[in-house]
């Protein structure tokens, strides 16, 4: 990198803001998983969105590729610079401010650092709920969650990102600044420009801060977990759920049975509800708002009538915050647990909710006969029809043979996607690892709008190249 370059942001940050320290450096230049690796001559970290401006405007000026960086908790190498080491890492993990919450509103204002639970800690003090919650609320940040436009396990209910986001503010590639703040339910002027940047990774600017939607505190809730033959009783069993419980369903999750025994062999402290070997799991859960709500009788009216239509195998209430605490644990504890068995290649994909029995049985049928043995951790969100589709080597295959087969794996778990009207991302965004694969699935007059939409941002093609978009 040109050291004038390297020089003026000195300037602008001063020593708290660059990092060039090869040791300090390692971090931001690796996901957390260590999937994908770069390099990179600087990090720079930025206090405020004027910095962020600045910073921008200095690197269109001299040619300079930009990756931002939230929490770097992605799943895709979207925020991990290429190899050349001449691309700047923006981190926004300095950009911490709350600048405010508006209960008659009910919303918050944060910058892109603010951890996700942060802010779900900050809604909670204002008597309110920020309803995004995933695995890494701990360590992933707003900005990232936007990128990706995140959604978790409560978008049956309260829809991703582009649901519970009113306005944001973005530094463009030039260096100028949309301030796009607006807490507005309705804004009926023209294109919707922040929908835009929400779920673009990072390549048509830098959001600096959102206005979130916020939402009443859940003062009730009632946790099921169901025991089930196959996934059509799981389609079949929520649309029981949302006949009779409406809007206070905020919980759908689905998990076979390779994934909770990946999770009961190894995540501490986790025990199986039932003791009995049954092929596919759900867990549901009710909400409200209201403290004396009758979610309990309206759980068992559920499953009173799922035990009837012979839906259900088995199925366990929860009696108390100890026990909900320890059935959510069987399933977030997938993804941790699966990672003792080896490589995981991880698909997140999306289809029809009507479609996702046939979907399941021919994806699964097609990969046991691509590769005999292998082991499909198949669980995720019935509601929005989301399932991540990760597979773990057959036992005793090698490390290395079973990732050189993964490109072809993923084609028979997107070809099968595409075959049932799917999409091959449903959450994790597209990264590096989607990025060519992506022009297979989608029509060519979609890939040239979002190009031409690149072209009108970011003409010089700084702003997180080799992303998204796939060559061509």
């Amino acid at each position: 990198m040109d050291p004038d370059v390297l020089r003026r942001l000195h300037d602008i940050l001063g020593p708290a803001g660059v990092v060039a320290d090869p040791d300090l450096l390692r971090g931001y230049l690796s996901d957390w998983r260590g999937a994908y690796q770069g390099t990179a001559a600087v990090v720079a970290r930025p206090a405020d969105t004027g910095q962020v401006a600045e910073i921008l405007g200095l690197c269109h000026r001299r040619g300079v590729a930009v990756v931002p960086q939230g929490g770097n908790t992605g799943l895709c190498g979207g925020a991990v610079p290429d190899r050349s080491g001449t691309q700047l890492v923006l981190s926004t993990n300095r950009l911490r401010r709350i600048r405010g919450v508006d209960r008659a509103d009910q919303t918050i204002t944060v910058e892109a650092g603010v951890v996700l639970q942060t802010v779900q800690e900050a809604a909670d003090a204002a008597g309110l709920l920020f309803p995004l919650s995933l695995g890494a609320e701990g360590s992933c940040t707003i900005g990232g969650n936007l990128a990706t436009n995140a959604g978790g396990t409560a978008v049956v209910r309260y829809g991703t990102m582009r649901e519970l986001t009113l306005g944001v503010e973005v530094v463009l590639p030039d260096g100028r600044i949309w301030n796009g703040l607006r807490g507005l339910r309705k804004d009926n002027t023209g294109y919707d420009l922040k929908q835009l940047f929400i779920g673009s990774e990072g390549t048509l600017g830098v959001i600096t801060a959102a206005v979130l939607a916020l939402h009443p505190a859940i003062r009730s809730r009632a946790t099921a977990w169901v025991a089930l033959s196959d996934p059509q009783a799981a389609v079949d069993l929520i649309e029981i759920v949302r006949a009779t419980a409406g809007s206070r369903l905020s919980g759908f999750e689905l998990m076979s049975a390779q994934s909770v025994e990946f999770v009961l062999r190894h995540v501490s402290g986790t025990r199986d509800p039932f003791g009995s070997a049954h092929p596919w799991f759900a867990l549901l859960e009710l909400s409200d708002p209201m403290a004396d709500a009758p979610l309990a009788q309206t759980l068992e009216t559920v499953l009173g009538e799922a035990f009837e239509r012979e839906l259900l195998r088995d199925a366990v209430v929860a009696d108390g915050s100890t026990q909900v605490a320890a059935l959510w644990a069987l399933r977030e504890g997938i993804s941790e647990a699966q990672n003792h068995e080896g490589p995981s290649l991880k698909h997140d994909i999306t289809v029809p909710i009507s479609v996702i029995p046939a979907f399941v049985a021919a994806t699964d049928d097609a990969l046991r006969a691509t590769m005999p043995g292998i082991r499909i951790v198949t669980y995720g969100h019935v509601g929005d029809g989301n399932l991540h589709y990760n597979l773990s080597k057959p036992p005793g295959t090698d490390d290395e043979v079973f990732r050189s087969r993964a490109a072809e794996l993923a084609r028979v778990v997107y070809d099968s996607t595409a075959g049932f009207a799917g999409s091959i991302s449903a959450e994790h965004g597209l990264g590096q690892s989607k990025r060519e694969v992506i022009a297979d699935y989608k029509p060519a007059v979609e890939l040239d709008l979002m190009r031409g939409i690149k072209q009108l941002f970011d003409p010089a093609g700084l702003m997180n190249p080799g992303k998204v978009l796939p060559e061509g």
